[in-house]
């Protein structure tokens, strides 16, 4: 009786003291998500003191709705384009500033620095570029004879700007990992390489990439989480357009909320959004669990 008296005031001490971190989460996290699941089966305007229950009509709604599948369908386009060259430009980079040399560390603070910068300040420094008029790109075009492109007013190019700007954002964040992932693999299994008479290209394909393929598949799955989350970019330099082309499922759910005024619908895309990103993490603590780390 005594042992499990001695568990209980253990167990209270332990909540006392994590309290502090305990009631903001709840307060601003677990309360604001519990709320925002019920208004998702109501019609509630953001503004009315009244609204009706709805049940499932909202996520129905969702189904049909071509806006929200032209925005999961930009979502999908959008997170690949921006994963696949993130990861692969993140390795390449690793792979040259791996070892310490002059300069390399500066060269490493070059490239993590955008990383760093806040995306609505380099959002705004690209939109100077890819200006339709006197940018530096159709500059640049201009010296080898290429008409001058109106970036922002076509979906593909203007889904492309995006896309340039989230890599070149996400790359340094990448090849950080990327070199601590390199430094660990033991330097044995290069010498023993080199003995066998193995080329460069035959150890990248054997026992560079076997061995960061753990942290390969870690950046993929926090770069997808990232791309689908992403807003700040979308807001700054094209706003969803041209004719919603580039208007992702975040982005919907901003002009559903701040727009329209249709906090169902914003709210289950919300939790849709959830959903998905709950389901990419579960995936990555799964098979994280079972992969040999090295």
């Amino acid at each position: 009786m005594l042992s499990v008296n001695n568990k209980m005031k253990q167990y209270w001490q332990l909540l006392f003291f994590l309290s502090p971190l305990l009631l903001p989460l709840l307060l601003f996290w677990v309360l604001p998500f519990i709320c925002s699941i019920y208004i998702s089966f109501t019609d509630w305007d953001y503004i009315s003191p009244t609204y009706d229950w709805v049940g499932m009509d909202n996520y129905r709604y969702m189904l049909d709705d071509s806006q929200f599948l032209q925005a999961l369908n930009n979502t999908l386009v959008f997170s690949l384009a921006v994963v696949i060259p993130t990861v692969a430009i993140g390795l390449g980079f690793a792979l040259l500033l791996q070892k310490r040399f002059a300069g390399s560390s500066f060269f490493r603070a070059i490239i993590f620095s955008p990383w760093i910068t806040p995306t609505v300040a380099v959002s705004i420094v690209w939109s100077w570029v890819f200006d339709s008029k006197h940018g530096l790109a159709n500059e640049l075009l201009g010296l080898i004879g290429v008409p001058s492109v109106s970036w922002f007013e076509h979906g593909n190019t203007a889904m492309f700007v995006v896309v340039l700007v989230t890599i070149w954002q996400a790359v340094g964040w990448t090849m950080l990992f990327f070199i601590s992932a390199l430094n660990k693999i033991p330097s044995s299994i290069y010498e023993a390489s080199l003995i066998d008479g193995c080329s460069a290209w035959t150890r990248f394909l054997k026992i560079t990439l076997p061995l960061v393929s753990p942290t390969t598949f870690f950046l993929l799955i926090v770069n997808i989480i990232n791309a689908i989350q992403a807003f700040d970019q979308f807001q700054i330099l094209t706003q969803g357009g041209p004719g919603g082309e580039t208007r992702t499922l975040l982005y919907w759910f901003y002009q559903l909320a701040f727009q329209q005024y249709d906090m169902g619908s914003a709210t289950a895309t919300a939790v849709i959004i959830f959903l998905i990103t709950a389901f990419l993490t579960s995936l990555n603590v799964w098979i994280g669990k079972r992969w040999v780390y090295y």
